[in-house]
């Protein structure tokens, strides 16, 4: 087992190298620079230059990767030109909001789908799993933001059952009991909306799963050796299709990335995807590549995970 992790996490490295430079490549390309129409318009066009090189701007593009990557290793993402502040701090202040948003949107999303698939596979072809699969189909086409918009619209401005912006009711105290559940109720709302969309993809998978599974002949065997049903679904077909979930995981984190951007500009959450946008707006592109760069890393390790547990759920898998 930890030959094999070791060497997933071998692999991994170039992985992140090779992202790095992509991004910083795609930063550079990107037209203008943090000092582009942010300047008193009385500043001379020969003051500018001189900014940009006294910032290093000017230096060919592997220089200023070299410079960048070192800080990067040093825990220094940069100084951001907007916010007046270090890149790490403001980092710092918003990831906590979306690492606890993307946990309860998880949470959220497998105690809605395994439930839903579980019954849907089981129950195939039955009213009830033609509900669900319209339930699937829906989600497959309707946009999260979209559906992000109509979930605020009800349940925040028309019935008030939750707040509409922010992740904290302003006046609290950080420790108190108060504080705490204020955090939870303010997440509540953009969790359950990007979980609701989320979930129809492993809905879908579970379901073929089980349809699968019921087919094989290990299955087939266990009920002509007049094992009851019960236990032909929980022992053999439940137990085997709920396994390949684990290698879903590093998706789910991936779509994770995508929809914290976009749930968290609808709903006002203060998160890394809210400042991401904030960031591309304002051409703050210290700010942009490093959050580009973790949530790519992100991306990376869930990979990781997701190969690591299914490796131990099913050591078939496992590289000799």
């Amino acid at each position: 087992m930890w030959k094999f992790s070791v060497r997933r996490i071998l692999i991994m490295i170039p992985q992140i190298i090779l992202l790095s430079i992509l991004i910083f490549i795609l930063a550079k390309m990107m037209p203008g620079d943090a000092l582009s129409g942010m300047v008193d318009p009385n500043v001379s066009p020969e003051r500018l230059e001189e900014l940009r090189e006294s910032l290093g701007w000017n230096d060919p593009w592997y220089v200023q990767y070299g410079d960048w990557v070192g800080g990067v290793v040093q825990g220094d993402l940069g100084q951001s030109f907007r916010f007046k502040m270090p890149v790490s701090e403001i980092v710092g202040q918003r990831i906590i909001n979306t690492f606890w948003l993307s946990l309860a949107t998880l949470i959220f999303t497998y105690l809605i789908a395994i439930p839903l698939g579980i019954t849907s596979g089981r129950y195939n072809d039955s009213l009830l799993d033609q509900a669900i699969t319209s339930y699937t189909y829906i989600g497959f086409a309707t946009p999260l933001f979209i559906f992000a918009l109509v979930m605020l619209w009800v349940f925040g401005f028309m019935l008030g059952w939750f707040p509409t912006s922010g992740s904290v009711s302003p006046g609290l105290e950080p420790g108190t009991f108060e504080y705490v559940m204020s955090k939870i109720y303010h997440l509540i709302l953009p969790a359950i909306a990007m979980a609701l969309i989320t979930t129809v993809n492993t809905v879908q998978y579970l379901r073929s799963e089980i349809i699968d599974t019921k087919q094989k002949d290990f299955i087939i065997t266990a009920r002509a050796k007049g094992a009851s049903e019960s236990r032909v679904y929980n022992r053999h077909i439940l137990r085997n299709s709920l396994l390949p979930l684990a290698a879903f995981f590093g998706f789910e984190i991936t779509g994770l990335i995508g929809g914290t951007i976009f749930v968290e500009n609808i709903f006002g959450y203060p998160g890394m995807g809210q400042l991401f946008l904030e960031s591309i707006t304002l051409r703050d592109y210290s700010v942009v590549t490093a959050v580009t760069l973790l949530f790519g890393i992100a991306a990376i390790l869930g990979a990781l995970l997701s190969d690591i547990i299914l490796s131990l759920v099913d050591p078939r898998i496992r590289i000799k």
